[in-house]
Order: structure tokens, then sequence, then C-alpha cells
């Protein structure tokens, strides 16, 4: 996307931050598009929260550029800034009813109590807390406490909402209903929405793109069906959901469809990508839903099978998941549905087949 365009929300330009000796975040560009939700994932010490902060104008860059609707942020302080952050633990006022909590921004601003009334009121209804305005933080579920504090950061009319780990403080259960409720929340009131997690479903759950980072890197920038069916790099299809790979040498690129060498396996066929050539390290990438598992020795139209044997058999409900030793000894999990309570189920120890086809792989560098 053209950075310059009038569609995006926050544009950051070769942003660098240190912390000390540590770089924190190296030379970013990123643009984030109006009204959508976006998630910036990693694991710790990736620099997603830095850059959260950095767009609150908590922090400030070293180098580079930030421009939030079209206004550059150099300098600009955290409290005139189109921005509001919601924090990991709501950070709610304890001794305040609801209402006040949402009402103190407002206050500090200076409204008149005529106007203040009303927004609260709207912001209440807007995150399904009508009727409760009266009642303290402490008399509150915790699903009901972060939407005070969502419902506080809304009552501000931001152009951008930042949210810091939002459900982490939650059950899982809990979590779960949230994600789908915070994404409907965030296409009603239809503002730009960017969220820092280290939760790879609660990334793919909620946003429409999504960025992974690490050690301070930009990795990849995506849908959530881009990110996990053709990620970028090895780092991003291992730390999103679970892959599977087995590191080899292309051997011949025939059209589309490499042919890789992998030792104690053989030959296993994948679809190219640019800039492959014969003698090329590579990682052969599948997820383990992509795989079937067979006693059939027959290849039923499946270009790659390996003969494995089951380590172990563990039930999680509608699925099957399989861990399975290779012929050099690396482990791959296949998961298998459920759907057939009579299929026979393959126990530890036993001999089968794994396959599946070019298409399902992924080859990337190694």
């Amino acid at each position: 996307m053209d950075e310059a365009s009038t569609d995006a929300s926050i544009v950051m330009r070769e942003v660098t931050k240190r912390h000390g000796d540590t770089l924190a975040v190296d030379r970013l560009s990123l643009t984030i598009r109006k009204g959508e939700f976006f998630a910036i994932l990693g694991p710790s010490g990736s620099g997603k929260t830095t850059t959260l902060r950095l767009l609150a104008g908590f922090e400030q860059p070293d180098a580079g550029e930030i421009i939030i609707e079209g206004q550059p942020m150099q300098g600009v302080p955290p409290n005139r800034r189109p921005v509001n952050l919601v924090f990991q633990n709501y950070a709610l006022f304890p001794h305040m009813t609801v209402a006040q909590n949402v009402a103190f921004g407002l206050e500090m601003k200076g409204l008149q109590a005529a106007e203040i009334g009303p927004r609260v009121a709207e912001a209440l209804e807007m995150v399904r807390l009508a009727g409760k305005q009266d009642r303290l933080p402490s008399q509150l579920s915790g699903g009901e406490q972060q939407r005070v504090a969502l419902a506080r950061a809304l009552v501000n009319h931001p152009a951008v909402l930042l949210l810091d780990e939002p459900l982490g403080a939650l059950d899982k259960q809990l979590r779960l209903e949230m994600e789908v409720e915070l994404k409907a929340l965030q296409e009603r009131v239809g503002i730009t929405f960017v969220c820092v997690t280290h939760d790879q479903e609660e990334a793919l759950t909620m946003s429409d793109r999504l960025a992974v980072m690490h050690h301070g890197r930009l990795l990849q920038v995506g849908t959530p069906e881009e990110i996990y069916t053709a990620p970028a790099s090895a780092f991003v299809a291992s730390f999103i959901g679970v892959s599977n790979s087995l590191p080899g040498r292309v051997q011949a690129i025939e059209g589309q469809r490499a042919t890789v060498a992998v030792e104690g396996i053989g030959l296993v066929h994948a679809p190219a990508c640019t800039g492959l050539r014969a003698g090329t390290p590579v990682l052969v990438t599948i997820r383990p839903e992509r795989l079937h598992l067979s006693r059939d020795p027959a290849t039923d139209g499946y270009q790659n099978q390996i003969a494995v044997r089951v380590a172990k058999a563990i039930y999680s409900g509608n699925e099957m998941h399989y861990l399975v030793t290779l012929p050099n000894n690396l482990t791959w999990k296949a998961r298998v549905p459920n759907a057939d309570g009579t299929a026979k189920r393959f126990h530890a120890g036993e001999s089968a087949y794994l396959k599946w086809r070019t298409t399902e792989a992924v080859l990337l560098p190694e």
C-alpha cells in the first residue's frame, strides 16, 4: 500500500528504538489501515510492546517517523495523540463506580457534566454494560472489568484504540468468548484497533491483518489465512500454530514443483518458490492437519509418502493427535478428525504411512 494513502490510519517509517544496548525495534516500516483490527504478534522480547508504546507516545523513537491520522507524532505527548491505550491489567480505580471510571478522562479534559453523562451512557451501551454504572470494579467479572476499560477508552472518541495483551488476565473459556466480542465491538464502533499479543490463536481469531515480529524486526504482514498457509520464514511457520519441517536440498525444479532430497527420507515434493535453484538448502514445512495417516501403502493420489511409527496417540475430543517417528528419527505431529467414530484409531508402536500432496507443503529457505 502507498504510505501516503488516505486509507492509512497509522504509518511507521524506518522506526528504530534502543533500550540501552538492546535494539528493541529495528527499522520498522508498517502501514495500518483505517477501521481495521490489526494485531502485532510475537514472543517476549520481539518488540511488539515497545511498538505500542511508541504509538501511544510513552516512548519516542531514536530514528524514523510515526504518522497517525495524517499527522506526524514527533514530540507529541500521549494526551495530545488521537489514540487511547487499554492496559493489560485494565488499571481501573477500585474506589470509583463503573460510571466514574468511564467519566474520569472526560472530567480531566474539563468537559461539563451535561456532556459527560450522555457520553458515558453511550460508551457503556456500546460495551453492553448498561445498568451496571453504579457498581464497583470488585463487583464485576473479569470480562466486565475489561469492558469498563474499553468504555473508558472509547468515551474519548479516539481515532485509534491500542490494546496491550487485552485478554491476558482472563481464563481460557472467557478469553475465547471475549475474542469474538472484542472483534464484534471493533466492527460496531468502526475505528482502528491495534492489539499486541503473544497468543497466536487470539491474533488469528480477531485480526483483519496481523504482523509477526521477532528480535525487533518485522518478519511478515498479512491476513490470518495468508500468514498461516504461506509463512514467509521458518520462524513464522513454527510460531504461528504447529508446523512440521524437513531440512533438505533442492534436487530439481520442474515448473511449479520442486523435488527436495532429504537425508534419511529420500525425495519429497513441494511447490517451488522464487529464487530456488538446484543445491539450495531448504525446509519443507507442512501443518499437522494437512497430513493423512494410513495403514495402506498405496499412494492414493498423494505425491509424498513416508513409512512411520506411531510414538503416541492423544485423544482431544474432536481430533486425534498423533506423534509419529520418521525414518530419520524426527518426530512429526499429525491431527486426524474424529468425525467417523467407527474408524479404527492408531496406537503407539503401530506402523503407518504418512501421506500428503505436493500443494499442501510450503518450501522455505533454511
